[in-house]
């Protein structure tokens, strides 16, 4: 007989992120400030586990004000219509989760990598799990399509998009 367990993100050890290259020379990496993550899983196992997340897109934190209200602009997330990006997964099989991406108005499957760290109990006796996940995105198949180039011809900003989903679940009781 098999139990579902709940998990829910510890905001504090977590962290949505994404890289992009800029002018083709330096890694620009932004975070989302406001996002929700859950797992449901069979007992402890993570083989086979559901995985939901979600951002508020108004909360891009690149470090820099005016990058960031560009990316809140319809060039990019167009935060005011689309106010949450999305992930849920179809499959994961311990090593790679396939789930759809909404991004805008656009649903894409993805595929991501992830690396599952394990499951301890903390000192305050909650137990915990911890993933590294990754992908890359093109973000002009979710409508960024946000074009500028250099005089020099420097593609401003790359079409690859690299994610970074840093998660910790603490298991409910």
């Amino acid at each position: 007989m098999s139990n579902t367990t709940n998990w829910t993100v510890d905001n504090a050890h977590s962290e949505i992120a994404f890289k992009v290259k800029h002018m083709m020379i330096s890694t620009v990496t932004g975070h989302f400030e406001e996002f929700q993550a859950k797992a449901t899983t069979d007992g402890d196992d993570f083989k086979n586990a559901k995985f939901e997340f979600s951002a508020k897109t108004a909360s891009i934190n690149t470090k820099n004000k005016d990058r960031d209200a560009h990316l809140k602009s319809d060039d990019f997330f167009n935060s005011e219509e689309y106010p949450e990006m999305k992930f849920v997964s179809k499959s994961f099989d311990g090593e790679k989760i396939v789930g759809d991406l909404t991004l805008r108005d656009v649903t894409k499957e993805v595929v991501l990598d992830a690396d599952f760290n394990g499951v301890v109990v903390d000192p305050y006796g909650q137990t915990k799990a911890g993933f590294e996940i990754t992908g890359q995105i093109n973000r002009k198949d979710f409508n960024l399509t946000w074009s500028a180039v250099t005089e020099a011809g420097s593609v401003v900003v790359s079409d690859k998009v690299k994610l970074v989903v840093d998660i910790q679940f603490t298991k409910e009781a």
